[in-house]
């Protein structure tokens, strides 16, 4: 069973990982961001909740990466969004930056973990971490074809005016 799960970038991606998490009793959560107060404001958020969800799950938000030590699974979703009039290689040059600096984290803390990568562009960020990591492939994935096939079936719906 796994037993802690923590999640890099305490974004919206990350911040609703952690909550689906959280209400399915899943594994104990560490939410980590850069930005001082965010992963901790939204952790006890998601505490507060827990007991509306019959959710008994622990939940902490931190800066600090030690708190993530001995993780079975670490989600990554840090990085910045594409901006309007941004490339997709300025994205990849910004994110790779950021995936690179996570990444070494994650191996110094967590260096049996799973790691599931989130932060686009994907497939990049994913054979990044692989290198990085060192870790065997199995080991180390991208977690995008469900959402982008959800989103393509909404954009079609919406154009269609029909439901999902």
């Amino acid at each position: 069973m796994i037993s802690k799960v923590s999640i890099i970038g305490a974004g919206n991606v990350g911040a609703s990982c952690a909550q689906r998490i959280a209400e399915r009793g899943y594994a104990d959560i560490v939410l980590v961001d850069i930005i001082e107060g965010l992963p901790q404001g939204k952790a006890l958020d998601m505490l507060e909740s827990a007991p509306i969800l019959r959710a008994d799950t622990h939940i902490i938000g931190t800066n600090n990466y030690q708190e993530t030590a001995n993780s079975d699974v670490v989600v990554i979703t840090s990085g910045v969004v594409r901006k309007p009039g941004m490339s997709r290689d300025e994205l990849l040059q910004t994110n790779a930056k950021v995936v690179t600096e996570v990444i070494r984290n994650v191996v110094n803390h967590s260096p049996n973990c799973i790691i599931i990568m989130v932060t686009n562009p994907l497939d990049a960020m994913t054979y990044l971490a692989l290198r990085i990591s060192q870790f065997s492939r199995n080991k180390v994935m991208g977690l995008s074809g469900i959402l982008d096939t959800a989103r393509l079936r909404s954009f079609i719906a919406a154009e269609l005016n029909v439901s999902v």
